[in-house]
């Protein structure tokens, strides 16, 4: 018991530090191993990972984050991806200032990934074996490069930039842009696109074309359009007519056209889709109208109309973005090569100052920019032809006329040695260089 004071008495017992024994005495039996050390109050403890089992888990957990590590490396994009950049900036290339009289072969390399010749950014762009290369215009010389291990679908320039995509399994599902001046990637989506596909350039929107889907992208790479079939979708229902097929199909003016073939309907369907809508999965039409036949072909989109070519009649129709036909104009063009459906699914054309340049087969036509009227037909042409050097030039055999634009009239021609070819040729410029498309080989002229 305790004095008055507080203090203890002589009969309390006197308070004490506890020894091990009363550790021991405390942790019971089974823990009162006189062979194994106590830790004494506030000393720091014995790492639980200190005892050789412990030691051998942790490494071989090690070895199984590095493993697993490596196998994600070898089996990645990056790893399955080459690129080489440049710094240099392109050579400035100036046109001339005239059509020149004698132009002959500089370079060639193969292309099969383009439709026709890429000019962007200062380099001359090829697409071949699963690499694009931005070449130097007047010498050929690779100046930057960009490949994968996987097969190239199509490549084009876009926005001043150069789109590719890749086929990734049963889709061409990798679609990749680059900067045309120093090859470097700028944006990167995956897809559904068809294989094939082509891409189909509008001014804020690029399209691949399919039988059965069509991905609309704008310039960031998000997708703002799907339509048809859509695999997997999200939201079932939102696709107006998946059973259709599709034939051709053409963009512009923030639109995109498709020649539709539907079960059930006695004619070809025209459906025009605004390329950007709320939702990608939910396609936003312009409108739909059923045509008088089913071998149609939509030809192109201007800010206010839409032309479409009618093979039995050999007609042009031209509808409003309201769906209502304005005109109908009569067409100097053999009935099979209108009812021939371009293999790409894109009617090749070219557009000038204030014309779209339609290559039917074996003659250009001359559509006015805003209203798609034909002004002009020049027989045996091989293509739709470009602008270069401040004139309308135009592939024919055995080299290029050199066209009035306003009037279709050759005002002069210029040879060019193809070996006798009357296969069909695609061009561009890049300043006084110009670009051939023969099949799958590019040829620059100079």
């Amino acid at each position: 018991m305790s004095t008055p004071s507080g203090r203890p008495s002589e009969h309390t017992p006197a308070a004490r530090t506890p020894g091990t024994e009363d550790v021991l005495a405390a942790a019971g039996p089974q823990d009162a191993d006189p062979g194994r050390a106590v830790r004494q109050p506030g000393t720091p403890g014995r790492s639980p990972w200190n005892r050789r089992r412990d030691r051998f888990v942790a490494a071989a957990l090690a070895l199984v984050c590095v493993a697993g590590g490596a196998v994600l490396w070898l089996v990645s994009d990056s790893r399955a991806t080459t690129q080489r950049t440049t710094t240099d900036p392109p050579a400035r290339l100036e046109p001339p200032s005239a059509v020149p009289g004698s132009l002959a072969e500089r370079w060639r390399a193969p292309s099969e990934a383009t439709d026709g010749p890429v000019a962007a950014g200062g380099s001359a762009v090829t697409a071949s074996d699963g690499t694009v290369a931005g070449r130097d215009p007047m010498t050929g010389e690779i100046r930057w490069s960009y490949s994968r291990d996987l097969a190239l679908c199509a490549t084009d320039g876009a926005w001043s930039k150069v789109v590719a995509v890749y086929r990734k399994g049963e889709w061409c599902g990798e679609v990749t842009q680059l900067d045309p001046a120093t090859g470097a990637r700028t944006a990167q989506r995956n897809g559904d696109a068809e294989a094939p596909t082509t891409l189909v350039v509008g001014e804020d929107h690029v399209t691949t074309t399919g039988t059965r889907l069509l991905n609309t992208w704008r310039s960031d790479l998000v997708k703002t359009l799907e339509y048809g079939r859509v695999p997997a979708p999200v939201n079932p229902g939102r696709q107006p007519r998946p059973e259709c097929r599709y034939s051709t199909v053409a963009a512009g003016s923030g639109l995109v056209a498709v020649i539709e073939h539907c079960p059930r309907e006695t004619g070809a369907r025209l459906t025009v889709l605004r390329a950007a809508g709320d939702e990608a999965d939910e396609p936003e039409q312009v409108f739909s109208s059923l045509l008088p036949e089913m071998t149609a072909q939509v030809v192109a989109v201007s800010d206010e109309r839409v032309a479409v070519a009618l093979p039995e009649r050999r007609q042009l129709y031209v509808f409003d973005h309201d769906g209502r036909r304005q005109a109908t104009h009569d067409l100097a063009v053999p009935e099979p090569e209108l009812a021939a459906v371009p293999e790409s699914g894109v009617a090749a054309t070219a557009k000038g100052r204030d014309s779209v340049f339609w290559f039917t087969g074996s003659r250009t036509v001359a559509l006015a920019g805003d209203d798609l009227r034909p002004r002009w037909t020049v027989e045996d042409t091989l293509g739709a032809g470009t602008a270069f050097a401040g004139e309308y030039v135009v592939p024919i055999a055995g080299g290029l006329a050199v066209l009035d634009e306003r009037t279709g009239e050759t005002t002069r021609t210029v040879a060019v040695d193809r070996g006798g070819s009357r296969a069909p040729v695609s061009l561009s410029a890049a300043g006084p260089v110009l670009l051939e498309q023969r099949g799958a080989t590019v040829v620059a002229l100079r």
